[in-house]
């Protein structure tokens, strides 16, 4: 009978040592077989992948990636948390939001797991006077509201507080954020409002109301106009600033003001990125209430919300599991508040059905999924450690920038910031257009026969100051055309896809290019000939092989059957007869827009 040592990890000593050149000699080994002759560091370079903002993820990280010591959670620089017990009490805050005078479905979120709102108020979302019926049945001890009010954040932050003395609310009971945000009104609608009555809201609640804050500090517009992680931390770094110069300036202490201001950031299907964001954030702002003489009072207040960039309109369905890795992300991020957005979002109002999965997305990862059970649980990752570091680094330097153009409010008045999310976004696209960052459903495997998912129409959301971008915005365009010209003519804008040879020589190269042209609405014809597809154009699909021994020939007898365009499903090379190609990493968007035109698809 073996008897195994009491600690297990003595079995490794049976194995010798490796060394990280000799692991990498084994990837150059690898990368060889695939054409590629590198050794050493370079080998291990070619499997890195390029992030935005300069960054790199290498695909080993080990004890060599050093980083700043995090710290305890509830301890400056709060990198492993804001509370020293984290989540692990209750779970993060489930935080619902709502943009029409629903008091139904207000109540039925706080009846199956929501706890606390997030209320958009005012001309575009839910007017100042029905505030009262919305929040009819809710217990304001017990559930937070959050305001979004823009301009009218004065009227119905008077309006909350009315509410809670009406209804007997103790002022040490009232939680939740009244949600003045002017240079984050500025940035959605390039309008300002007066702040005089943000810096008297602010001295009320730290006077009167310990559990209520006053400002937000939204980084969502600049993530929303195609920001990068590190634009969206420099940002609300230097929006967070500002607020604090005007409070402090209006008489509150350095610790009153810190104690006003919850930041609100996005949450990706990059869950690593997302991790790492959150507790950058935390860090950086730690930093500023250390330079502020206010070290212990800089835990940052986290509220993270699922990106509306990702959210897609056609096949919104796989939105749930976007929405799943970014509230995931989030949670093991350690953000205090999280708002889980509909898969119907990007839609118009969700209806019941898609409330009820946001709400029990969160249900499921803290009760069933047990994430809150363990304080910052990616932390001491070698990975998500240096990646923390260097995306602090990387924020760190864009606030700096911003406060050398004169702060958040001079450097969006001057375009600054417009024109350095543009160049961040126009890399982005590119990279879309070419599907390198692939959108599932939408250009990967998306699906033309889908019925359309219709929902009634949300309020306008402000807009006029930096423009809203989203994922899936160019594909959308090239999918509109093609219902347009289902609708007038009963049909799609079609593709004869050619296959050459047997099913192993033909059946990549088929698959791929049957993808690429449903991405931009053009249904492929695989069956049956030419003349009876109904289509006007031809892509030959095969291997290289049989492209050398049967191309031109076909593309000739298609010709002859009347196709007036030729692709080629592969690498570029000179066929008589084949008048363009498409391969991974073309431009998808440019090809299939150009393809529709010759169609007649307006």
């Amino acid at each position: 009978m073996t008897v195994l040592p009491d600690d297990g990890l003595e079995l490794a000593a049976e194995f010798p040592d490796v060394t990280h050149e000799q692991w990498q000699r084994l990837v150059a080994g690898v990368l060889r077989k695939a054409g590629k002759d590198v050794e050493g560091d370079a080998a291990e370079e070619a499997l890195t992948t390029a992030l935005e903002d300069g960054l790199r993820t290498r695909p080993l990280y080990t004890a060599r990636d050093t980083a700043p010591e995090p710290g305890l959670p509830g301890f400056a620089p709060f990198v492993r948390g804001s509370r020293a017990e984290g989540n692990t009490v209750a779970g993060w805050d489930v935080r619902q939001r709502h943009t029409a005078a629903d008091g139904a479905a207000v109540l039925a979120d706080l009846e199956n797991g929501v706890t606390s709102l997030w209320l958009t108020v005012g001309e575009d979302g839910i007017p100042v006077p029905s505030l009262a019926g919305v929040l009819e049945g809710v217990y304001l001890d017990l559930a937070p509201v959050v305001l979004d009010a823009g301009p009218e954040t004065e009227t119905a932050a008077r309006e909350l507080l009315r509410l809670y003395q009406e209804r007997g609310v103790a002022k040490d009971a009232a939680r939740g954020n009244l949600g003045a945000d002017p240079l984050g009104y500025e940035a959605r609608t390039g309008q300002t409002y007066d702040t005089a009555p943000m810096t008297a809201l602010a001295r009320r609640c730290a006077e009167e109301y310990p559990g209520l804050r006053a400002l937000t500090v939204d980084a969502l517009p600049y993530h929303e106009a195609g920001g990068s992680a590190a634009q969206e931390l420099g940002c609300s770094l230097a929006t967070g600033v500002a607020y604090l110069r005007e409070l402090t300036e209006a008489g509150l202490t350095v610790e009153q003001a810190l104690g006003q201001l919850e930041f609100r950031y996005a949450a990706t299907a990059d869950q690593f990125l997302t991790i790492a964001k959150l507790r950058a954030a935390r860090r950086l702002w730690a930093r500023v209430a250390e330079v502020s003489g206010a070290p212990a009072a800089g835990a940052q207040a986290q509220h993270a919300v699922t990106s509306p960039v990702m959210m897609t309109r056609r096949d919104p369905w796989v939105n749930m599991l976007r929405t799943t890795i970014a509230t995931l992300a989030a949670g093991v991020g350690g953000a205090d508040s999280v708002t889980v957005l509909p898969f119907d979002h990007a839609l118009g109002l969700p209806d019941a059905f898609a409330r009820r999965i946001a709400r029990n997305t969160a249900t499921i990862l803290v009760e069933e999924s047990h994430l809150t059970r363990v304080i910052d649980p990616a932390g001491g990752s070698w990975y998500v450690e240096r990646l923390t570091d260097e995306l602090a680094h990387a924020g760190w330097k864009f606030f700096q920038e911003i406060e050398g153009a004169g702060g958040q409010a001079a450097a969006l008045r001057s375009g600054t910031i417009k024109e350095r999310l543009a160049e961040t976004w126009a890399v982005r696209r590119a990279k879309l257009a070419k599907r390198r960052e692939p959108i599932t459903g939408v250009s990967e495997f998306p699906f033309l026969a889908e019925k359309p998912v219709v929902r009634d129409p949300a309020p306008e959301p402000p807009s006029g100051g930096l423009p809203v971008v989203r994922r899936d915005e160019e594909f959308e365009a090239l999918r509109a055309r093609s219902d347009a010209h289902l609708a007038a003519t009963g049909s799609r804008p079609r593709i004869y896809l050619a296959a050459l040879g047997p099913a192993a020589a033909h059946t990549a190269r088929l698959t791929f290019a049957s993808n690429l042209f449903q991405a931009g609405g053009i249904e492929p014809v695989t069956e049956g000939t030419f003349e009876a597809s109904g289509a006007s154009e031809a892509c030959l699909c095969s291997s290289d092989a049989l492209y050398a021994e049967q191309a031109e020939t076909v593309a000739a007898e298609l010709r002859a059957q009347g196709a007036s365009h030729v692709f080629l499903a592969g690498r570029p090379g000179e066929y008589a007869g084949v008048d363009a190609y498409v391969f991974a990493g073309c431009d998808a968007v440019a090809v299939l827009s150009a393809a529709l035109d010759r169609m007649g698809v307006s």
